[in-house]
């Protein structure tokens, strides 16, 4: 299958989305003077908000922590607001960077757009973390006595139309021909429990390799900064938002975590996100892996309980 994202250059007139740096241009058409697909459209709901991009560029970017606002009528869930401002509320500098590497790479995106104290998208319906009462030792006293009609309720207004938009864009861009590969965007503290983590960033992955190893590749390739892979998080969650739309459609995909003290600030948002545009598209602009990244294939899961796979993870010569 083609390429869809075009090589890193540098123009002098603007990118054709606003804000988009001058050094990035988005996606042209085809060789074969195809014209682009129309853009998914930009949407922002009481749920989430849709960045617009080509339907048919083969990525679509997900934000699940992406702020730290409540909805009306639920205050601050009685935290004090400083609490708020911390990482059991969202994911620093997650959202920034989803943006700049959207209007980069010319690519749709979704964002959250409430906290993950209110209920966390990225956990199956069944996790008991789905809505922390206690989180990093802070006491959520709106959540403490949640009763049944009060966790549906958060669940239909919230929780279930940002998942429910993912598979409307999926389906988006798989009508335009090109299923997606699917990026999932977030952030982790730089110390946890007095240890400083020395990890910049992370790949968190759990049996579908196609793009994660690829991208880990890429990103390692600057030997400035430090790059995990499954840490400080193991990508190998059961019902977490990457096993709902990537696992169990058969799409690849992979989690890119960012340490929060280096973006923090715009300058620093920025450049991260210029560091995964510039990886995604090193992983893009490879002949050999483009076919296999935008075929539907199913890998299951390391969480699966049904015993093995009726197919291999990994064909020989392929990363285990």
């Amino acid at each position: 299958m083609r390429n869809r994202l075009s090589p890193v250059k540098r123009r002098s007139d603007a990118g054709v989305f606003a804000g988009a740096p001058r050094s990035y241009i988005c996606p042209m058409p085809d060789s074969d003077g195809r014209e682009p697909s129309a853009l998914a459209d930009p949407l922002v709901t009481d749920s989430y908000e849709v960045i617009p991009g080509r339907r048919d560029a083969g990525l679509l970017l997900l934000c699940d922590h992406a702020v730290n606002a409540l909805p009306s009528g639920y205050g601050t869930l009685g935290l004090p607001a400083a609490q708020l401002e911390r990482h059991i509320a969202y994911d620093i500098g997650a959202k920034a960077v989803t943006e700049h590497v959207a209007r980069m790479l010319g690519v749709p995106a979704i964002c959250t757009r409430f906290s993950r104290l209110l209920i966390d998208v990225n956990r199956g319906l069944d996790d008991p973390t789905l809505i922390m009462r206690i989180s990093d030792g802070a006491v959520v006293p709106g959540n403490r006595r949640l009763d049944a009609a009060e966790r549906e309720r958060r669940v239909r207004l919230y929780y279930e139309p940002y998942h429910l938009r993912i598979d409307a864009l999926i389906e988006s861009c798989v009508a335009a021909g090109v299923p997606p590969v699917l990026l999932s965007i977030h952030s982790f503290t730089d110390q946890w429990k007095g240890v400083p983590r020395p990890w910049h960033a992370a790949i968190l992955w759990d049996r579908d390799y196609r793009f994660s190893v690829p991208l880990l590749e890429a990103l390692r390739a600057d030997n400035g900064i430090v790059v995990g892979e499954n840490e400080p998080y193991d990508g190998k969650l059961a019902g977490d938002c990457m096993w709902q739309h990537g696992t169990r459609r058969g799409l690849a995909h992979t989690i890119i975590e960012v340490r929060q003290d280096l973006i923090r600030t715009p300058e620093g948002q920025l450049a991260w996100a210029e560091r995964i545009a510039a990886a995604v598209q090193a992983v893009f602009a490879r002949a050999d892996l483009r076919e296999a990244m935008h075929t539907v294939q199913y890998f299951g899961s390391h969480t699966d309980t049904e015993g093995a796979p009726p197919y291999t993870s990994h064909p020989e010569g392929s990363p285990a």
